[in-house]
Parts: C-alpha cells; sequence; structure tokens
C-alpha cells in the first residue's frame, strides 16, 4: 500500500494512498477520540453536506467563480456521496473542537479527492482540484455546517414524522378492535369511572398525532440558512450574490424550502433552532414513555397486577424465574425516551454556552440531535412492530373490575344525590359488597334501574338527558 505526503501550514503528514480523505482530517483522527461515533454513523448528514457542497459548486460557477471542468468533477463527486458512496471515508468523530471545521474539512477533502480521480488525476494532487481553493470556494465552515445541520435535520424530521405516523395508526388499530371491551378508568391510580379499551388506545393515538404537527412545525425552522454568511455573517471572500444563488441551487438539490436568513451575523450565532427541535423531541419523548409506562402497567401481572392487556411474548424475562415474561419492548423504549430527555440538556448548555459571533459548541448539538431522531424512529418502528401491534385484551378482567369497583357509585349520582352515594361507597369499601347489590338492598332503585343505569353505553354518556332523568324520576323518590 503506497502513501502520499499532504501539507498544511503545521507541517507534512504521510497519508495511505487509498484513503479520499486528506491532511486535515487525518489531524482531526488523532486529535478526537471521543465518542467512537464517526460521521459516517450519520449517512443522512454526510448526504446533506454533499448536497451543500454541490449548491455552492453551482452557485460559484453561475458566477464564473469556477470553471466547467471542475464544476462538473465536484458535482459529480458529490453525487456519488449523496448515493451513499464513500460513506466510510467520513472518519472523524461526531464530537470535534473546532466548531465542525474538521468535519467540513473531511467533506471538503473527500469530495476533492474523488474529483481528482473523476478528472483523470491522483488523489493529492490539489493544484487541479483543492479542498480549501474549489470545493470550499465562497464558504466557511461557519456557514456550511450549519447549513448542513439544518439540510439534514429537515429530512430526518421528516423521517421521524413518518415513523411516528406508523405507531399512531398501530394504536388507533387497536383502538377499533377494543372498541367494545368496557374497563375502569383510573385517576391516582384509583378507581374512577367506566371507560372502553378502546377509548384509552385511541387517546395514545391522538397523543402521537398532536406530536407528529409539534415535529412538521419544529422543521420549519431549520428551512432558515446563513449560507454567504462565510466567518461570521458579513460574508467576507463572497460574491455579493453568492448568498440568493446558492439559496436557489440548494433548494433545486434537495428538493426543500429552504431561503436565505434576513441577518447572516445573527443567524450564524443564534442556534436556537436546535433548542427548540430538542424541546420539541423532549415533549414527543416524554410523552411517549408515558405510554409505556401504561403499557406496561396495563400488563402488569399476569395473576398479581392488573393484567387488563396481553403484551406479546418477545424473550424469557429471568435467569432465576421459570415462565417469568418481562415487558421488554416498552422498557427499551422507555430508555431511549431518558436518552433524549437527557441530549435535550446537552443542546441547552451548548446553545447558552456560545460567545460572541459564533457557537463552537455546535457539533455535540448536532450529535444529541441526530442521535436523539435516530433512537427515537428505532424506537416508533420497534414499540409499533414487536408490541402494539401484537396487544390482546383480557375483556372479562377489564369488565369484572367495572362491576367489583366502588368508582361506579358516580354514575348513581344523578340518580340518587352525593349523600346516597357516598354513603353506599363507604359501605362497599368497608364490607366489600358491590355498589350494585348495596343500592338494590337499601331500595334506592329498583334492579331494572340499576341494569339500564350500569349498560356500558349509559356509563360512557358525558351526560344524562332531561328525557332519562324525567323517566327515572317517575320511580324514584331520590331523584329531585
Amino acid at each position: 500500500m503506497g502513501k502520499r505526503v499532504e501539507h498544511d501550514f503545521i507541517g507534512e503528514l504521510e497519508i495511505e494512498d487509498d484513503v479520499y480523505y486528506g491532511v486535515q482530517t487525518f489531524r482531526a483522527l488523532q486529535n478526537f477520540n471521543i465518542t467512537g461515533d464517526k460521521l459516517s454513523s450519520y449517512p443522512g448528514f454526510v448526504k446533506a453536506f454533499a448536497q451543500v457542497k454541490k449548491a455552492a459548486a453551482l452557485a460559484n460557477h453561475e458566477l464564473k467563480l469556477l470553471d466547467d471542468a471542475r464544476k462538473d468533477a465536484i458535482c459529480k463527486a458529490c453525487d456519488r456521496l449523496i448515493a451513499g458512496e464513500f460513506i466510510d471515508q467520513f472518519v472523524v468523530d461526531m464530537i470535534q473542537g473546532g466548531a465542525g471545521t474538521s468535519t467540513n474539512m473531511n467533506t471538503n477533502e473527500v469530495i476533492a479527492n474523488v474529483a481528482l480521480e473523476i478528472m483523470g488525476h491522483k488523489k493529492g494532487d490539489y493544484a487541479h482540484c483543492h479542498p480549501n481553493d474549489h470545493v470550499n470556494l465562497s464558504q466557511s465552515t461557519n456557514d456550511a455546517y450549519p447549513t448542513a445541520i439544518h439540510v439534514a435535520l429537515y429530512d430526518e424530521l421528516s423521517l421521524l414524522a413518518g415513523d411516528m405516523e406508523v405507531l399512531k395508526q398501530s394504536f388507533e388499530k387497536k383502538a377499533t378492535e377494543f372498541k367494545d371491551v368496557l374497563k375502569m378508568g383510573r385517576t391516582q391510580l384509583q378507581d374512577a369511572v367506566p371507560m372502553t379499551l378502546g377509548q384509552e388506545f385511541h387517546t395514545f393515538s391522538v397523543m402521537i398525532g398532536e406530536d407528529i404537527q409539534r415535529i412538521l412545525e419544529a422543521r420549519e425552522l431549520v428551512t432558515e440558512i446563513n449560507m454567504g454568511g462565510t466567518a461570521i455573517g458579513t460574508g467576507i471572500n463572497s460574491h455579493p450574490d453568492y448568498p440568493k444563488i446558492v439559496q436557489k441551487r440548494l433548494c433545486e438539490v434537495t428538493g426543500n424550502p429552504f431561503k436565505t436568513a434576513d441577518d447572516l451575523i445573527e443567524a450564524t450565532q443564534d442556534t436556537g433552532a436546535y433548542v427548540q427541535i430538542s424541546g420539541v423531541l423532549k415533549r414527543v419523548a416524554v410523552k411517549l414513555s408515558k405510554m409505556c409506562n401504561d403499557l406496561r402497567l396495563l400488563s402488569s401481572g399476569p395473576r398479581a397486577g392488573l393484567n387488563e392487556i396481553n403484551l406479546p411474548k418477545m424473550q424469557p424475562g429471568s435467569s432465576i424465574m421459570p415462565g417469568k415474561v418481562n415487558p421488554v419492548i416498552p422498557e427499551v423504549v422507555n430508555q431511549v425516551c431518558y436518552a433524549v430527555i437527557g441530549n435535550d440538556v446537552t443542546v441547552s448548555f451548548a446553545a447558552e454556552g456560545g460567545q460572541l459571533q459564533l457557537n463552537v459548541f455546535e457539533p455535540v448539538m448536532a450529535y444529541g440531535l441526530f442521535n436523539s431522531i435516530s433512537m427515537m424512529r428505532n424506537a416508533m418502528l420497534t414499540l409499533a412492530d414487536k408490541c402494539v401491534n401484537g396487544i390482546s385484551a383480557n375483556e372479562q378482567i377489564c369488565k369484572d373490575f367495572v362491576l367489583n369497583s366502588i368508582g361506579i357509585v358516580t354514575a348513581l349520582n344523578p340518580y340518587i344525590g352525593y349523600e346516597n352515594s357516598a354513603s353506599i361507597a363507604k359501605e362497599a369499601l368497608t364490607t366489600g359488597k358491590r355498589v350494585y347489590d348495596i343500592a338494590l338492598e337499601r331500595g334506592l332503585l329498583s334492579k331494572e334501574q340499576l341494569d339500564e343505569i350500569f349498560q356500558p353505553a349509559n356509563m360512557l354518556n358525558p351526560h344524562m338527558s332531561a328525557e332519562d332523568k324525567a323517566k327515572f324520576q317517575k320511580h324514584s323518590p331520590f331523584i329531585k
């Protein structure tokens, strides 16, 4: 295996001739052995960076700053990266010093060397296509790097919304399947009033649907880019027309609606969009974790818990207790949610830590956001496929909880009044008798009246109609 010599202003280094990155990437490899997660771990980010570089090359060519041959070679190289080639050449750690310079240079060097081969030259022969002078023309890390993050986040959030829709539909199918399963609703882990299992699962579906809208709203924040701002937003070393042309080209390359920020100095240092997006991801995580808590609680048992639903049996649950099966899918999703919440704290601190005209901590913000989205996408699909789709209801257990509950005395309030209902509840709690039986023993309502009141449809109605009340008043002295 041969080697080539490359140099930067620090000095010369030997680079293996089969790699497409260059000297600055090699220095980053030596300096930043931090997470073990390389740029290649997030191919959507690499694709986005290639799209940014292609848009820049097209804009520079239109402004006659880049000749035909170099423009064509750079664009062809970018197209190959966009298609997923050379992903293993993106070796820099996601967390790095330098505000993303190492990531930008890893991209510039790979594109330059791929372009050189397309042009018929050797890797490292930068006189024909230089990572800085040609691939990075009219750019700085400080506008190319955040723009690539924005481009990647737009796509990743779109994919997340799609995966959330899969889980939403899974819950909705179960809501339809369980629409006639009467069960006890609970507040503060105490019996409340009856509902259906279908209503409970429909609620999960609605909760996810609301958060899909929040994700799509947050996605709009990353449509604003600072390309053309270069170092701090003043646009030094770029053509006056470059910002509007590169914005147009980026929209063409990505197919997405990006727009140039009104104030490039502000846009270069402001990381508020990342804070907002991270906050929305935290919101999704908090609510998703709550749903998983509910699924674990509803399936608890099977003999000493609620046991209202059965989760799919995925694996043996204990190395010592035979027959034990644990709710491992909700458990793993819970842990994903905790990690996302932790990433939100990181993003918040990193955004606050920015100083003056640049926030140097964008790498850890990008890492946290991409990591959160990736985990959440996997969690949504895993929960849908390996858990929700296979849930079944224990209908008799659900019904027995309702019939034996003290909470159903609430349904009697409109007919016998609060005081009588409270007295029945107290006796039921003390003696273990059913509410139904106590009301019948006391002669407060007839068997026919009780049967009608405790019909599932009646217990689930939000109001007793005037017609219903008039009908009962004819037979019950307790209704005033």
